[in-house]
């Protein structure tokens, strides 16, 4: 802790200490990852001093080692043992690395979350948190989740100035426990890794991209598949990710009990540029998702040039009021799904490109550099001494 006091103190000049605690971080691949990935490296470009506190190992790879300090893009990078779930990891030694800060922005509803709120006595830093949709990725366990939420949830958010929302559902949510302290700003998404690369022609290729984890649904994808390919021969889907609460050989197993073989591939752990290459050769996006956040890969999906038919959990049904572009189905159902996939086919087949243009205009709202100022905003409101003005802060980058 001296150490990184020490080495704040040289870095004043350079604007405020910004600390991100977040359960998992680079480099683990995640949309929550990317996320604090993304507005770290903007908030270094504007002058700031970023730190990301996170685990010492990844879910998914719990036996590889990770060093317990790392600068990855100019990012400090602090790993601190953990146990427990990975749902809720226990990683008390959170508050040796915040004692520094001028601001603390946690990620996430967890141990993190919770304990900061209840030692900010301790610690005394101004907070924020990003909800990322809570903890209701999936219905298990709802009703205690709920009693959870509207009792420690509701206590530990007294803790911060300001939680912030990436989607409306979630702003609705978080608003009946902390009302106007409650902050809208949508995901950002690295709308340029795969700017306009989908196939410019209609092709039956459908892409999904996220972690391998239950609630994605993947099983109802492959029923989807299933009914697609008994319509058509040419439907393929890539599936793209890595390990969760899946893993490889359960997958293909999913698979092969459909006899899908020829018509389904798998992709796990793959760079940017191989995703690039498989998203060149599809026209569709499809998420059987029963929880999302926020939608970020969608958001990236249409960046890319993709048509998305999403399932229509809540996430996704305020994407689409937003984007009227986008397609919504109930993959619950697999000949239903078929058929909005076969529409959404048909309707890239007689389109002349506008709608491909709308969907890219779409997702450049969504560009880094603008969801990044509305962070900062929030950030000047929270660290600005009584008697200064916000914008006074944001001019001169630096906190008294």
């Amino acid at each position: 802790m001296t150490s990184a006091i020490a080495d704040n103190q040289a870095n004043k000049q350079a604007g405020p200490l910004i600390v991100h605690v977040v359960r998992q971080f680079l480099p683990n691949k995640g949309g929550l990852e990317d996320v604090v990935a993304n507005l770290c490296r903007q908030l270094i470009s504007r002058g700031y001093h970023v730190r990301v506190v996170t685990c010492d190992s990844l879910f998914s790879d719990p036996g590889r080692q990770l060093p317990p300090t790392e600068t990855i893009d100019g990012i400090e990078v602090v790993r601190i043992p953990w146990s427990g779930s990975s749902r809720y990891p226990l990683a008390p030694q959170v508050f040796r690395h915040v004692a520094d800060a001028d601001l603390v922005h946690v990620h996430a509803v967890d141990f993190f979350f919770d304990a900061l709120a209840w030692g900010k006595l301790m610690h005394g830093r101004p907070m924020v948190a990003t909800t990322h949709g809570g903890f209701f990725h999936t219905p298990k366990y709802a009703a205690i989740k709920k009693v959870w939420f509207n009792t420690a949830t509701r206590l530990s958010a007294l803790g911060y100035n300001y939680l912030i929302c990436c989607s409306q559902s979630d702003a609705r949510l978080f608003s009946n426990i902390a009302r106007n302290r409650v902050r809208l700003i949508e995901n950002g998404a690295d709308v340029s890794k795969f700017a306009n690369c989908a196939a410019l022609e209609a092709r039956r290729r459908i892409v999904t991209i996220g972690r391998f984890s239950v609630n994605k649904r993947l099983d109802r994808m492959l029923d989807v598949m299933k009914a697609l390919a008994a319509r058509h021969a040419d439907w393929h889907l890539d599936i793209i990710g890595a390990v969760s609460d899946l893993d490889q050989p359960t997958l293909e197993k999913e698979i092969a009990a459909r006899g899908l073989e020829r018509n389904v591939s798998l992709h796990v752990a793959i760079d940017d540029g191989s995703i690039r290459n498989i998203i060149a050769r599809a026209s569709l996006f499809a998420s059987a998702s029963e929880y999302e956040g926020f939608g970020l890969v969608a958001i990236e999906a249409m960046s890319a040039g993709l048509l998305p038919v999403l399932n229509a959990n809540d996430a996704y049904k305020a994407l689409a009021e937003t984007h009227p572009a986008l397609m919504l189905s109930d993959f619950s159902d697999p000949e239903t799904a078929a058929d909005t996939l076969t529409a959404a086919f048909e309707r890239l087949e007689a389109d002349d490109l506008s709608l491909r243009q709308e969907l890219l205009s779409d997702a450049r709202a969504y560009a880094w550099d603008e969801v990044a100022q509305r962070y900062m905003d929030v950030y000047a409101e929270t660290i600005t001494p009584k008697g200064k003005s916000p914008q006074l802060l944001r001019q001169r980058g630096q906190v008294a």
